[in-house]
């Protein structure tokens, strides 16, 4: 570690030692590619170079590599660079659940631990691989006498638990399609994902547990049960009731008696590209996006994340505290993969103090712990010491993402977690399964930087005319295709969504809606959102979403919200309303609206200011000028943030110029005072 001015951009904080070079999972490649392709590199950027200019021979050497198994070859590797629409492995069949099954083993091995799982009533437990296996086999067994089929939609209703990790597995062996949303979220938000895709099967809880409270969700459960016609099936996990009488034609399982078939697992092999399961990421307009992946895809670019640039293996144990409807679940249980033991914490972060998780880490004898940025600044701030409360002697590495970890978080790890950690941000998201900027186990750590650019990620900073940028920030664009980017959004038919989505900016290239600055050693500092879609504590949102629950209320005429996540400040996010004649808005009002955000969509998205605003303003088209007036607030000059001939309504440019002065004015006080 060096010590010297710690809370500098661009310090160095840690360089591996030569045995953890040697001895990680992307050296090893490094050596089989000399061994088998005949191909040596001298160091990462070359790996690196290589990667992104060979897609073909890179993506095959990691198929090859890992050994994943084909039950029918490919043809090509990849049929033409473009993006969108790259055909990757075409003629190839596999499954998911294959490559994690093939790590059970036989014999005593079978008894090794799948899962490791602990939570705020439930004392820590371990899931052999053999009981899993049993597990996910009798529930696809169920799964197939209900009726479902190859591409059917099954989604989940569930909290970070072990059943969740089987109602995926199984849903992926029959070929069926998975899509899952946590029960803190409202009814409103889970069902504008959920209604859009179909669901034959639900798997749901009625309640859960969360700082030490228990929420019956059974009346919740209810309504978005009645708001999904297209089911015909629903297995309850009972946790705190029982959900009212389900309409007619929906037929109600309970979990203990789907997992008690004693069958053998059956895999069904699907092509490359058949559905695995569709997440939601959301635009600043329209419904929630139902983002599709394919099974080839998501295995090949979690196998090569999680190994090369988390340095995971069989003899890890990992853990990343998420909910189970942020894409690093998903992450979580790639860890399976690889045959690594996977870590599930159930509760609260905070709760019943800020160590707990620290705690579940000592006592689960986890290798490799990540956590969304603001777990770690909130322990930060909250005077933790996890080296002082815990056994973290086990601990080799500490992940973060979500947002950008400032470098006072680094300086912070480097101090009370431990002096020789290797610390490993990443930044990618829920629109491609991966990573675009991650860890390598053979570089140094700087603090405020990721270590590296992703191996196959031809990732760049781009400038406004599209030319890439070093050492400046930029837009952060991927140049070159990867297999896990979508295979299409559910129900866009035509495709235009998935284009203006994502290469609206840079034709052929994916713009991602990240600042980013590729720095002169190859590593890369993310800034936060270039877009209004909201990101908070990890969790994206649109806005066109927190509107609808927001406009609903008869006082509120029109309303824009602003995320001013930006260079590693900690996220705020002010929420402006225009209200009726007459109304004023009070504390009453406030409250109201803070509630309606909290039980519609969840407390993470509750603005931590209302502003009672004279108008939106709006694009000749309507739109809201969102992404304008965060620029307004974060200090940009007011006469480049907007073309006033360009918009509706003009004159509602001058309130927020006062707005933005007096909010930036009080930022700065409080920065000083600090």
């Amino acid at each position: 570690m060096t010590t010297a001015a710690p809370l500098a951009e661009g310090n160095l904080m840690w360089t591996p030692s030569e045995a953890f070079r040697d001895n990680s999972q992307v050296a090893r490649f490094m050596r089989w590619l000399r061994d088998e392709r005949g191909l040596a590199f001298d160091d990462y950027d070359s790996l690196w170079q290589w990667s992104v200019s060979e897609l073909e021979a890179f993506w095959d050497a990691v198929r090859a590599y890992f050994d994943v198994h084909f039950d029918t070859p490919a043809t090509q590797v990849l049929d033409r660079r473009t993006m969108p629409g790259a055909r990757w492995f075409d003629g190839a069949t596999l499954n998911y659940v294959q490559q994690v099954f093939r790590h059970a083993g036989s014999g005593s091995a079978r008894q090794r631990t799948a899962i490791r799982h602990a939570g705020e009533a439930q004392p820590l437990a371990d899931i052999s691989w053999h009981a899993l296996e049993a597990q996910v086999a009798s529930l696809a067994h169920a799964l197939r006498q209900m009726g479902v089929q190859r591409g059917d939609r099954i989604a989940g209703y569930l909290p970070n638990i072990p059943a969740t990790v089987v109602a995926f597995l199984a849903t992926a062996s029959v070929g069926a399609v998975w899509s899952g949303c946590a029960p803190d979220m409202g009814q409103v938000a889970v069902a504008d994902r959920f209604r859009q895709i179909e669901p034959k099967v639900l798997i749901a809880v009625d309640g859960y547990r969360y700082g030490g409270k228990v929420y019956d969700r059974a009346p919740v459960l209810a309504e978005l049960v009645a708001a999904l016609p297209s089911l015909t099936d629903l297995v309850l996990l009972p946790q705190t009731g029982s959900i009212a009488a389900p309409p007619a034609g929906v037929r109600v399982h309970a979990w203990q008696d789907v997992l008690a078939h004693d069958v053998p697992l059956a895999i069904d092999p699907v092509p490359f590209d058949h559905p695995l399961w569709i997440v939601y990421s959301s635009g600043t307009t329209g419904m929630p996006k139902p983002i599709v992946h394919g099974h080839g895809g998501i295995v090949i670019e979690q196998l090569k994340l999680m190994a090369f640039h988390n340095n995971l293996g069989p003899d890890d144990v990992f853990h990343w505290y998420s909910s189970s409807g942020w894409i690093m679940w998903n992450a979580q249980v790639a860890g399976l993969l690889l045959g690594t033991t996977i870590a599930l914490y159930d509760g609260n972060p905070a709760w019943p103090d800020a160590g707990v998780l620290w705690r579940f880490v000592d006592d689960a004898g986890v290798t490799l712990f990540g956590a969304g940025a603001a777990f770690f600044t909130n322990c930060m701030k909250a005077g933790i010491e996890p080296a002082r409360i815990a056994d973290v002697s086990r601990l080799r590495g500490l992940g973060s993402t979500g947002s950008p970890l400032p470098v006072e978080a680094y300086d912070w790890v480097y101090r009370h977690v431990r002096e020789d950690l290797w610390l490993v941000p990443m930044s990618g998201g829920t629109d491609f399964a991966g990573s675009f900027v991650a860890g390598c186990p053979l570089l140094p750590v700087y603090s405020g930087e990721m270590q590296c650019r992703c191996l196959g990620a031809k990732v760049e900073a781009f400038d406004e005319n599209g030319q890439p940028l070093v050492d400046a920030v930029g837009e952060l664009v991927c140049t070159e295709p990867m297999p896990s980017m979508p295979l299409y959004l559910w129900g866009d038919t035509d495709g235009k969504r998935y284009r203006d989505s994502y290469f609206d900016t840079y034709p052929g290239a994916w713009r991602h809606g990240d600042w980013i600055k590729i720095t002169r050693h190859g590593g890369a500092v993310i800034y936060g959102r270039s877009d209004a879609t909201i990101n908070r504590h990890g969790i994206r949102m649109g806005t066109s979403e927190l509107y609808r629950v927001v406009e609903d209320l008869p006082e509120v005429l029109d309303s824009m919200v602003v995320d001013l996540e930006y260079l590693g400040r900690e996220s705020y996010m002010p929420l402006f309303v225009v209200l009726r004649e007459g109304v004023v808005l009070d504390d009453a009002l406030r409250d109201t609206l803070r509630a309606r955000i909290r039980s519609a969509l969840s407390s993470r998205h509750v603005p931590n200011e209302i502003v009672q605003a004279p108008g939106v303003p709006r694009t000749l088209s309507g739109k809201k000028m969102e992404v304008p007036i965060k620029k307004l607030l974060l200090g940009h000059a007011p006469q480049s943030i907007a073309n006033r001939d360009a918009m509706a309504n003009p004159d509602t440019l001058d309130w927020y110029f006062d707005y933005a002065a007096r909010f930036l004015k009080a930022r700065q006080a409080e920065s000083a005072a600090t």
